[in-house]
């Protein structure tokens, strides 16, 4: 019964005070100019929008708190364990909120972002939230410390960046937040019981302004800290599941922007951007330009939320029996999904992996830092010509042209027809080297550029070096 009043408590103060306090705090911001301007690219909305919403949900949560402990409702729970984590876990979330604040009002630069977010997750670890194991295995202190702040900063960040659509952010936390509430019912989990259910009722109210179309965002306060508590609470989630896969099933509830947070890194790597850069490759920039509507967009990732809170909740349920099957299936899944978003980084990774372009462009620079290494031992004209057609026919070109000195020497390695192509690289004193490329070669393509590089460096220089006499033109097709 007492429970009971506390969950009641809590969700019923802490909707109210959401629904009361978002338009309040979002006029007063308004007032204030802390919006967030439509500029276009990224910008979907195309007016002025109040970006500091989680103002809102804080001050409900701590509001409801407050409220329940005064009327002394929380007096039977405050020397349980598990409850009194859930209170020293208060200050490392007040500091990830107060550095999305500081972001929002103020712009902060990347590395002071995450230097608060990992003084946040230190802070959580330091009042006891640890993953306590990794494949059904105890972690010592020094894998323990690392592995929850590497979790804290992933659902931290994949909050935030996900943000980017009227309300997906916000209802991925809302379908996240009650799937865990859900698993604190049936596993009798008071902890996350407790602290789910203030987190999910301010949602639900905040999201009655935030859904599309929006007159409030959550803002880095809102999505920092959404991302951050929902962390915690699945490190709480996992630790009465005791089994290989503790921590698969928080994942589960929250894949979809933990998913797009981890695309986002792939991606970003695979093509030598920056990690913490923006751009429009995120999961819902590419279903919009898919030609869908933002709303049409969120209530999509909205079902595959869903989906992950199934399947969490179903492996939390049978992790006897059926979590392997069900991981399976949320696999594969996934990889659906991520295959019907066409992201052209990860298709060109695999060519490159399977389909032979890795090995022939690593076969083309260990060519070619060989051949850089032969014409350094070259020591005469004829030997450097001759090494360089040698190297050009390895390669898979037609013919080399050189112009040099008023000379022309030229060297065929193949038919030339008309539906050939040329390659000019211009060198020093007027010099020239033109290569010849067959029609529908596609391996000679990779070495072009890096080809282009070597000769552009050292064959002017080596020109100079081995020098050039009339009489050795002989050898070659001259004129």
């Amino acid at each position: 019964m007492d429970m009971l009043l506390a969950v009641s408590w809590l969700g019923l103060s802490s909707f109210l005070f959401a629904l009361i306090l978002t338009p309040l705090t979002r006029d007063v911001f308004a007032r204030l100019g802390f919006v967030d301007d439509p500029t276009g690219g990224r910008k979907l909305h195309s007016v002025p929008v109040p970006r500091v919403g989680g103002v809102a949900i804080a001050i409900s949560i701590a509001l409801s708190l407050g409220l329940t402990a005064a009327a002394g409702i929380w007096t039977p729970f405050l020397y349980n364990p598990s409850i009194q984590l859930l209170i020293h876990l208060l200050p490392s979330a007040a500091v990830i909120f107060l550095i999305g604040l500081l972001d929002d009002l103020t712009t902060l630069k990347p590395w002071q972002k995450l230097l608060g977010q990992v003084l946040g997750a230190v802070l959580a670890y330091a009042s006891g939230l640890q993953v306590m194991g990794i494949a059904g295995y105890a972690t010592p202190s020094w894998i323990s410390l690392p592995v929850t702040v590497a979790w804290l900063l992933l659902c931290t960040n994949a909050f935030n960046l996900i943000d980017g659509v009227d309300g997906l952010a916000t209802g991925a936390g809302l379908f996240a937040t009650l799937t865990m509430l859900l698993a604190g019912v049936l596993e009798k989990n008071n902890a996350l019981l407790l602290a789910t259910v203030p987190l999910g009722a301010a949602l639900l109210g905040f999201l009655r302004y935030n859904f599309n179309p929006a007159t409030v965002f959550l803002g880095d306060c809102g999505s920092l800290l959404l991302g951050f508590l929902l962390g915690c609470f699945g490190i709480i989630w996992s630790f009465k599941t005791a089994t290989v896969f503790g921590m698969v099933a928080p994942l589960m509830a929250m894949f979809v922007p933990i998913l797009d947070v981890t695309l986002s890194v792939a991606r970003r790597f695979l093509r030598g951007q920056p990690i913490f850069g923006a751009d429009r490759g995120h999961v819902h920039h590419r279903l919009l330009d898919r030609g869908f509507t933002p709303r049409r967009v969120v209530l999509l990732l909205y079902g595959a939320c869903a989906f992950g809170a199934v399947l969490s909740l179903l492996q939390t349920i049978h992790y006897n029996r059926y979590s392997g099957l069900v991981i399976l299936l949320f696999c594969a899944g996934t990889w659906i999904g991520i295959q019907h978003l066409g992201y052209s980084e990860f298709r060109a990774a695999r060519n490159m992996l399977f389909g032979g372009a890795l090995q022939r462009m690593i076969d083309i620079n260990v060519q070619l830092r060989e051949f850089e290494g032969t014409l350094e031992s070259c020591a005469s004209f004829d030997e450097w010509w001759e090494r360089l057609c040698g190297q050009c026919r390895d390669l898979g070109f037609a013919a080399a042209e050189l112009n040099f000195n008023g000379k022309i020497f030229e060297e065929k390695f193949a038919r030339i027809s008309e539906s050939c192509w040329s390659v000019v690289i211009p060198m020093a004193d007027g010099a020239s080297l033109h290569l010849t490329v067959p029609a529908g070669v596609a391996e000679t393509v990779p070495a072009i550029v890096p080809l282009i590089d070597l000769i552009s460096r050292k064959l002017p220089e080596r020109i100079r070096t081995v020098g050039y006499k009339p009489a050795e033109a002989a050898a070659f097709s001259g004129r």
